[in-house]
């Protein structure tokens, strides 16, 4: 749970003979993680890809291709078989789809060039004068131009090579006809426009007018639009018919590509191949068994270790094996015996890491905690070699986002969602947020009931807390209202409180991590910070100096308090008085010194970030600070529609049973309305507070998602695993593929 699943580095040694067989076999088992080989051993090669590799990756190209063409996906057929023949068949579809999609290219170009005219054309239309008025003129200049009417005229006005000129204007769309001088250059409009922002247009080439040539243009448009409608058509019935087969086919050249690639990660010689790789330790004797099925002692097959959890690097293996690597002439006297007499192929020796490389993670969790290996990931797949955090996400991140949301209503809602995503996509992510929605709407919703809320309004207090139970303590106030307003701080210090346990877990995991490198390192490493994280923070919640410090660390729990569990404080627990010092030394401050000296001792250069196990734990007020504004919001809401008072003990009431009138005939002058609500303002108000109240609980419950999501894994990546994990392991890629349209 703890750790990734047990993993084991074998390696298959044979003759060059049985290599396909081995590669098909271990290609069907789906389990071994190839480990590539470096071209280190002397008188090894990386082998070669199989003969047809060549042929088989240029079907799957045009497999893919055809496709991307078609806009095929992955579930849109049933698994079936392929039919003798199938390459026929293969380029049958090819040579049809390409000339269709050929086709279907010239007619998107003629499409956009018809297009384009159109386009040219507008501004003459909005003109209303001739095309064939515009141009074919030797005395005068014309020209076409959109702008600002009265800057082009003010410029060709101006102009020195224009004697006389006329403007035609359409909206934004000027016509200037001008006579040039006698000295002019040949284009004196252009001239004269220099200055100016304006948009030349090109006279169309047409003796027509403007309405009659877009006309004609948009029935060329629509002819165009209804032949690419006909080859669409001739596409997608070509998708339904061919979209099984394809998917087959790619399939099974996937499958084809990947065995006659495999040899590229094996060391070869003319007669001899060794294959690595890493295989979870439980499936080892499967592989053996289905190797000595296919090509009984033709292979010689070892576990060379199994890898160790050590943080440092170590490893511990199943059982001695000599030094050095493969010699090359052992193996090709191994293969000569293997095609001579079909024995077994074996090696003079062997190394424990042949190949260098790391073993590659498999997350082992339970089905609860599965979803949040998404969010692990997120941030970086866990090392091998380290704890998998995932559980203690599990354990956490629904808490912290319940404790900042608490209203069941949304809780339900978020869970709605969760199971909605979890269960109608087949995207592995999608339904592993869906799993992490699920579980924060259960909290969402447990600390809904703690605070007696469903979206906002404090109904479920007074009717399962009060009604129902007869409890007093519950339901527990947000805060919101000047009578509540110790609960308000009481909050800040439970986010403190959540802080130091969850921060004080991530130490202990460090310790616990440390302890393979030794005691003696785990505890000046990793001890150092649990001291002094506690020392600091029991000293601050201590009597010590309590005039200094804040009066709500000592009453939030006082038996009087808004928590009342009976707690003012721990004891000063003086030990001694230090000269120079203002008050005298106590327990948990030596604690503190003592873990900050282990530090400077163990690492001294982190002593300078000494004060994290005060600031960290402040980091955490921010779930405080989440819950109070997400009830604030909620209250407006709810405010804006219902109305609501404030009574003489400072406490605020919706108005969702009476009218605002009922507060001054039950209260008199004692309490007041803050806002009589819409819902009491007349139908139209009415109306309109029920679009505010239901897109303004969505915008609650967005922002539930942004805030409290976002605030919560914030302190999980940056606050919790800084403290103990690095992550960066390598994902288990085990050589195989899923059979999922190929019928076994």
């Amino acid at each position: 749970m703890l750790r990734p699943e047990r993993m084991s580095k074998v390696s298959v040694t044979g003759s060059r003979a049985v290599m396909a067989p081995v590669i098909e076999t271990v290609h069907d088992l789906n389990l071994v993680h190839l480990s590539d080989y470096d071209g280190s051993w002397e008188g090894f090669d990386n082998g070669n890809p199989i003969e047809g590799a060549d042929r088989a990756s240029e079907k799957l190209v045009t497999v893919r291709a055809l496709e991307s063409t078609l806009e095929l996906s992955a579930d849109e057929a049933e698994p079936g078989r392929l039919d003798e023949g199938w390459e026929d068949r293969l380029e049958e579809v090819r040579t049809r789809v390409n000339e269709l999609d050929d086709r279907r290219g010239e007619i998107t170009d003629e499409l956009r060039q018809v297009n384009e005219k159109i386009d040219r054309v507008a501004p003459f239309a909005e003109l209303g004068i001739d095309l064939d008025l515009l141009s074919g003129y030797e005395s005068v200049d014309v020209a076409v131009v959109e702008g600002p009417v009265g800057a082009i005229e003010d410029a060709v006005a101006a102009s020195d090579d224009v004697r006389a000129f006329e403007t035609f204007t359409g909206g934004d769309v000027v016509a200037i006809v001008a006579a040039p001088t006698a000295d002019a250059d040949d284009a004196p409009i252009d001239d004269a426009l220099v200055g100016v922002d304006v948009t030349r247009h090109s006279v169309p080439e047409t003796e027509q007018s403007p309405e009659a040539y877009v006309a004609d243009l948009e029935d060329e448009k629509a002819g165009l639009e209804g032949r690419l409608e006909e080859i669409d058509a001739e596409l997608e019935a070509i998708k339904r018919e061919e979209a099984g087969f394809l998917l087959r086919a790619e399939e099974e050249l996937t499958v084809e590509v990947q065995q006659a690639e495999a040899p590229l990660q094996f060391a070869t010689t003319d007669r001899a191949f060794v294959a690595e790789g890493w295989i979870p330790t439980d499936e080892y004797d499967r592989l053996v068994a289905a190797l000595d099925d296919a090509v009984g002692d033709s292979v010689e097959i070892e576990e060379l270790e199994r890898a160790d959890y050590d943080r440092h690097g170590a490893h511990s293996h199943t059982e001695d094996v000599q030094e050095g690597a493969p010699s090359a002439a052992d193996e090709d006297d191994a293969a000569a015996d293997a095609d001579d007499q079909q024995q077994k192929a074996v090696t003079d020796g062997g190394s424990t890491v042949t190949m260098g490389d790391e073993p590659p993670t498999i997350q082992d969790n339970p089905g609860p905690a599965k979803p949040f290996e998404l969010l692990v990931q997120a941030v970086n797949r866990p090392k091998y070699s380290e704890l998998d955090p995932t559980v203690f996400l599990f354990l956490t991140f629904p808490a912290f986002f319940g404790f900042m949301i608490g209203d069941a209503g949304y809780g339900i809602l978020y869970i709605a969602i969760g199971a909605y995503m979890a269960t109608q996509f087949d995207s592995k992510g999608i339904t592993s947020l869906g799993g992490v929605a699920i579980w924060a709407g259960l909290f969402t919703t447990l600390f809904g009931f703690v605070y007696g809320e469903i979206f906002g309004l404090h109904i479920l207090g007074e009717v399962v807390w009060h009604d129902l139970f007869s409890v007093e303590l519950l339901p527990l106030n947000k805060g919101l209202e000047p009578a509540a307003g110790d609960f308000a701080l009481g909050w800040m210090v439970v986010s403190v409180l959540a802080g130091i346990v969850h921060l004080n877990i991530g130490y202990i995991l460090d310790f616990y991590e440390n302890l393979s490198h030794g005691f003696k390192d785990a505890l000046f490493h990793s001890g150092s910070w649990i001291l002094m994280i506690n020392g600091i923070w029991v000293w601050i919640f201590s009597a010590q100096a309590e005039g200094s410090k804040p009066d709500f660390l000592f009453t939030t729990f006082a038996s009087d308090g808004p928590f009342p569990i009976g707690f003012t404080g721990f004891p000063e627990w003086v030990l001694v008085t230090v000269p120079g010092i203002e008050f005298p030394l106590s327990a948990p401050l030596l604690v503190f010194l003592i873990g900050l000296v282990m530090l400077i001792v163990s690492e001294p250069v982190e002593a300078v970030e000494s004060l994290d196990v005060v600031v960290n734990v402040f980091s955490y007020t921010r779930m405080g600070a989440v819950l109070l504004a997400k009830a604030g919001m909620a209250f407006v809401v709810n405010l804006l529609f219902f109305g609501a008072y404030e009574d003489p003990d400072g406490e605020f009431h919706f108005l969702r049973n009476h009218e605002p009138s009922y507060v001054a005939e039950h209260y008199g002058e004692g309490a007041e309305v803050i806002f009589n609500g819409l819902m009491h303002s007349g139908t139209a108000a009415l109306l309109g507070g029920l679009v505010i109240l239901v897109l303004g609980h969505i915008v609650v419950l967005v922002l539930g998602v942004t805030s409290a999501g976002l605030q919560g894994v914030r302190l999980e990546y940056v606050e919790f695993f800084n403290k103990f994990y690095e992550g960066g392991g390598e994902n288990y890629e085990p050589f195989g593929t899923d059979r999922d349209h190929i019928e076994d």
